[in-house]
């Protein structure tokens, strides 16, 4: 039986500020599954890369879980890529701890490789979940510094081939894993990632925009993610225009709010990704239209969600999208590319609108329709609410214990013969 899990999380710490650099869905999900399985009397250690030396080496994380800052190359902010040297003594400084688990389960490609030599001192099995694949953000980069580098795409596929077992998010993921790495899937469980319903839940718009300081005959559409290419925010700046250039009276009180990254981003990517969006507001002058209002933690969120009309998430490519769960869960309305697990999250029409990725008239006819009526929000509201309770942290950490009975099981009867 699984008492003790030991979560890595080498190059994110789940309790950072969400929408910076490298923090978002990976970090709700690690924190909020930790804290599941500490209502649960599971006892859960986070290990993390230490970014602040300043911060305590343990912090408490919930009554059965604490979170430990790992010293593992310089104690700031740090390019993932160059994480991958500080492995051995982010392993080194583990290990001096000496505590003893039942299970490893490690996210990200980095954490799966600390996993793998983690493993072999605790004697006890490992489970991954990767959240994003570097070969699919490969295929939708669309330049050279978009591309994740061949050393995360084979470390990748190596650890597909040495996990004792492996989760996808949806069964696209499962598949993406198969063809493009060779996983085996009779070794890849399906297990989404959930969202905390006692934080996101609806509540009156109208208090939420007073709140946040929402005019009330303002029509917010909402964006929620990092400033990077792939999440196709040029898109909707284009659908805006065309929803201004198509419906002038309707456009004259809505705004596009921005949430995420940094008003001064020190990543080169996310710099070159503001200038970009910032010079197409300017060309096609809507420039009036557009709010970047930088990273909200998740409790301010909740206000923005409910306050706004929809979530648009314009993405090229998305594992699994925990924006359009977390909105489903304000009653939120949500159109979003059909990519990824996007389309597995939206069922288009009942609880939000799919549209074609890269199509900023599709996506503008979407939003068009959803400022026209408001019954037509009311109604997609309502059946999302009932929706997205199949994603409550509950259900999703019975699953994943479900997961590492059966690989534990495994394991020992693999060590018995």
């Amino acid at each position: 039986m699984v008492k003790r899990v030991a979560m890595l999380s080498v190059h994110t710490c789940p309790l950072a500020t969400l929408g910076g650099k490298e923090t978002g869905g990976m970090n709700v999900y690690v924190r909020d599954l930790s804290r599941e399985f500490s209502r649960r009397g599971i006892e859960v250690d986070v290990y993390t890369r230490s970014q602040d030396p300043s911060i305590p080496r343990i912090t408490e994380l919930a009554e059965h879980g604490r979170v430990f800052h790992i010293k593992a190359g310089p104690e700031r902010p740090y390019s993932k890529h160059k994480i991958y040297n500080h492995l051995p003594e982010f392993v080194a400084n583990v290990e001096a701890y000496r505590e003893t688990y039942d299970i490893i389960y490690s996210h990200y490609w980095l954490s799966g490789l600390a996993a793998n030599a983690l493993r072999r001192v605790w004697n006890v099995p490992m489970v991954q979940m990767f959240h994003t694949l570097a070969e699919m953000k490969n295929r939708v980069a669309q330049g050279p510094d978009e591309r994740e580098p061949e050393q995360r795409v084979n470390c990748e596929g190596e650890i597909m081939r040495f996990a004792d077992r492996l989760i996808a998010a949806t069964p696209l993921e499962k598949n993406q894993m198969s063809w493009l790495y060779g996983a085996e899937s009779e070794n890849i469980d399906i297990v989404p990632p959930g969202v905390d319903l006692n934080r996101f839940k609806p509540m009156a718009q109208n208090e939420a925009r007073q709140h946040i300081g929402v005019p009330p005959d303002n029509q917010m559409i909402l964006f929620v993610g990092r400033l990077q290419p792939l999440k196709g925010l040029d898109t909707l700046v284009r659908a805006l225009a065309l929803v201004r250039r198509r419906e002038p009276e309707l456009a004259k009180n809505i705004c596009l709010s921005i949430i995420g990254g940094d008003a001064n981003p020190d990543s080169e990517l996310e710099q070159k990704e503001l200038q970009k969006l910032n010079r197409l507001q300017a060309e096609l002058s809507i420039e009036d239209l557009v709010t970047f209002l930088g990273a909200k933690d998740q409790d301010t969120l909740v206000y923005y969600y409910t306050a706004a009309e929809m979530v648009v998430m314009p993405s090229h490519y998305e594992s699994f999208g925990m924006v359009a769960i977390e909105a489903m869960a304000c009653g939120t309305p949500v159109i979003a590319s059909d990519v990824g697990g996007l389309s597995f999250s939206i069922e288009d029409g009942f609880n939000g609108y799919l549209v074609p990725g890269k199509d900023p008239r599709a996506l503008a006819d979407k939003i068009i329709l959803l400022l026209k009526y408001r019954w037509l929000r009311d109604q997609l509201s309502e059946q999302a609410q009932v929706w997205v309770k199949r994603y409550s942290w509950v259900n999703i950490a019975d699953e994943v214990e479900d997961v590492f009975e059966r690989t534990l099981s495994e394991y020992n009867k693999k060590r018995r013969l």
